[in-house]
């Protein structure tokens, strides 16, 4: 498996900033793409800040995106979009994890706004698609984080399971997660399957918490999509 680092050398995004990002897999190849730390959108400064990804995943290969945690600190304006490509036997598992505001600092994202959008096509045909905002001040909703600081989300599309392997595996997740959890009662997790794409999501308050868990759920799923075992990569440790 080739995994590759994606470095953003400032350490964190401004007003106005425009990051564009286009991989693409070849036939039968397998890459796992992640970053260094935790991506920063700062201040908006009255701009809009933009990050564009695009992911090209060829015939009977993989792809595995996982980059660490986003930041948005208060008053930030970001515009998110993300569009898969999957060509035909093809695998893609990506999670992201995304902070508002900086509870360690007690910084409450009441201002700005996060925009996302994502799609997931495979043979040109749409599979998922998902869009919405985050707007400062009303994240208390039910509609938006029900009061919570911190959302993550695991997507995997790939080959199709057995009916009966893809129950053990779903039940597998939810009985490790409710046992990491325990009594735990400012965490929510659900995880389902429709239509050949796995989804996992999490609110809660702690990033470090989303990403156990994250990967909890990959350490499950990918030696069933991918049938390779789940190493954690080393860069996360450093």
């Amino acid at each position: 498996v080739c995994h590759a680092i994606v470095v953003h050398p400032p350490g964190g995004v401004v007003g106005g900033d425009q990051l564009a990002i286009d991989i693409g897999v070849g036939d039968r190849a397998h890459a796992f793409i992640t970053t260094p730390g935790a991506a920063k959108w700062y201040k908006a400064n009255g701009k809009v800040s933009r990050q564009t990804v695009h992911l090209h995943v060829n015939e009977g290969a993989a792809l595995e995106w996982l980059p660490q945690e986003t930041i948005f600190f208060d008053t930030a304006n970001v515009v998110l979009e993300q569009h898969v490509e999957l060509a035909a036997g093809a695998t893609y598992i990506g999670c992201e994890i995304l902070c508002m505001g900086r509870r360690g600092s007690g910084e409450i994202f009441t201002t700005g706004t996060v925009k996302q959008r994502s799609s997931i096509r495979r043979q040109g045909k749409l599979i998922w698609w998902e869009q919405g905002a985050m707007v400062g001040g009303r994240l208390d909703s039910p509609l938006a984080l029900n009061g919570h600081t911190v959302c993550a989300t695991l997507i995997a599309a790939g080959k199709t399971l057995p009916a009966a392997v893809l129950a053990a595996l779903l039940s597998d997740i939810r009985a490790d997660i409710k046992e990491d959890l325990g009594a735990d009662g400012e965490h929510r997790f659900g995880v389902t399957h429709t239509k050949g794409v796995l989804v996992a999501r999490l609110l809660g308050d702690d990033s470090e918490t989303a990403r156990r868990l994250m990967l909890t759920v990959w350490r499950r799923l990918r030696p069933h999509l991918l049938e390779r075992e789940a190493v954690t990569p080393r860069i996360w440790q450093t």
